[in-house]
């Protein structure tokens, strides 16, 4: 960027960049207090707003976080490495691991909130299972914590027909979840496809993952197949953009 296109970027982006990269650099390490909207005032002599609105640019991207009566500061959460292929290996969930398990190393994922239910699958969810549309369908649906902080949701959708009855109708589908039980049930998971996109969070999502204002989510929609090619499960996932980075290393 030239000196000319920087003096065209607002002022409140020009202070956080300043601020991003002295966080960057190390000049304010992981829980450290930035410069409060009187000292950017005073530093930079813009208006209140600007500096409200460059403190905004960090907490969006993750950078910051707003603790109510003390300030902003340096975020000390640490990314989840999402590793999108060997998480779904059969060596992995297989062996009674998680899936999750892959992404966490040693730090505790808690599922605080977990529902288990039936439905009726619309056209969306009929069309990734192969049912036709209003088929039951098996659903659960979880909140994953990380760190005390929500970071993931998750709703699964699975055949009734293969779901009810057994431990994937339950709150605790047991050693290596879902994807083991449905390999124990002769339906084992040998394909899986992803789709991933990006938006703007809804009320209850942002509300839920306990978003800052302004930051999107990550959607993740995976649908598990049989080795002759019949869908077994969808799996919804909502992410908290600022808590992930998406691995994936494959050979060429």
């Amino acid at each position: 960027m030239t000196d000319q296109d920087s003096g065209r970027r607002p002022k409140y982006q020009r202070i956080a960049d300043e601020l991003r990269t002295a966080i960057q650099s190390g000049a304010f390490a992981p829980g450290d207090r930035l410069p409060g909207e009187n000292d950017l005032m005073t530093t930079y002599e813009v208006a209140r707003m600007t500096a409200r609105q460059a403190l905004a640019v960090l907490r969006t991207e993750g950078l910051a976080e707003a603790r109510k009566g003390a300030g902003v500061f340096v975020r000390t959460f640490r990314p989840l490495r999402r590793r999108g292929i060997p998480r779904l290996a059969q060596d992995h969930w297989g062996t009674g691991r998680s899936v999750w398990s892959a992404d966490i190393e040693d730090r505790a994922l808690v599922v605080d909130q977990i529902e288990v239910g039936g439905a009726t699958a619309d056209s969306r969810v009929a069309g990734a299972l192969g049912l036709p549309a209003g088929s039951p369908v098996c659903v659960r649906s979880r909140r994953f914590v990380l760190d005390d902080r929500p970071v993931l949701l998750s709703v699964s959708y699975l055949p009734a027909d293969l779901a009810e009855g057994t431990p994937i109708a339950a709150p605790d589908t047991g050693p290596g979840g879902t994807y083991a039980r449905l390999t124990e049930l002769g339906h084992q998971p040998v394909h899986f496809r992803e789709e991933i996109r990006c938006r703007m969070p809804t009320a209850d999502e942002a509300t839920r993952l306990s978003l800052e204002f302004g930051t999107p989510v990550i959607l993740i929609g995976r649908t598990a197949f049989t080795a002759k090619g019949v869908a077994v499960e969808l799996n919804e996932m909502t992410l908290d953009s600022a808590s992930y980075v998406l691995e994936y290393d494959f050979d060429a």
